[in-house]
């Protein structure tokens, strides 16, 4: 068994998509962040583990749900339909077999699914990541998969829009092997609330920014 975090705010339209996918042996645990659509019941009535995070951010939601899940290696991945559960056994493998510590999925989106000014920031940031701890990734992808307790371990202390880069820096440090493989990035149901604006990348660019220092 492994256990997925989605992280949610407002996503009671993609729930029973994205929950119906889950693969055999996946144990999905949606975090809601404050949602005002209902999305807790919704994923309740769908199977999931609901775990209420009053406090906002999307790493506070993360870290949650890392808190509240009990196998040994656990799961990330957006819970808006632009990603399918379906491809976590891929990104999960390395992991599970023990040759690598921290997995991500790599975005392959199809058209319209990733704004221009979204995949630019991605690619700078990727870049920074390159020059600052020599990782060499295509991008950030929120779909991951890692050790429960090595997470735990690394204590990542952003709850924000940090959080993810903050996790593969602490790894990075840490000596871990981390890979990367393609997963299809579909059009998301709903507007983002990040990507889907420029004033919300610019936010995540900006926490981001407070993590590499």
């Amino acid at each position: 068994m492994v256990d997925v975090v989605l992280p949610v705010l407002n996503e009671a339209q993609a729930l029973p998509w994205v929950l119906g996918r889950m693969p055999e042996g996946y144990r999905p645990i949606v975090v809601d962040n404050g949602s005002t659509d209902g999305s807790g019941p919704v994923a309740a009535v769908h199977g999931a583990t609901v775990v209420r995070e009053p406090r906002p951010g999307f790493g506070a939601a993360c870290w949650a749900g890392l808190s509240a899940a009990e196998t040994e290696h656990v799961c990330f991945m957006d819970c808006d339909g632009s990603l399918d559960p379906g491809d976590l056994p891929t990104i999960a493998g390395p992991v599970l077999e023990g040759s690598a510590q921290l997995s991500l999925g790599s975005r392959d989106a199809e058209k319209g699914a990733w704004p221009a000014h979204a995949r630019i920031a991605n690619r700078v940031l990727t870049w920074e990541l390159r020059r600052r701890a020599g990782v060499r990734l295509t991008d950030l992808g929120p779909m991951r998969a890692a050790p429960r307790q090595g997470l735990l371990d690394l204590g990542i202390e952003d709850r924000r829009f940090g959080w993810p880069l903050e996790m593969v820096l602490r790894a990075a440090r840490a000596g871990w092997t981390i890979v990367e493989a393609p997963v299809p990035y579909l059009a998301r149901s709903g507007k983002s609330k990040v990507t889907g604006t420029v004033r919300g990348t610019v936010r995540a660019v900006r926490d981001m920014a407070g993590v590499l220092g």
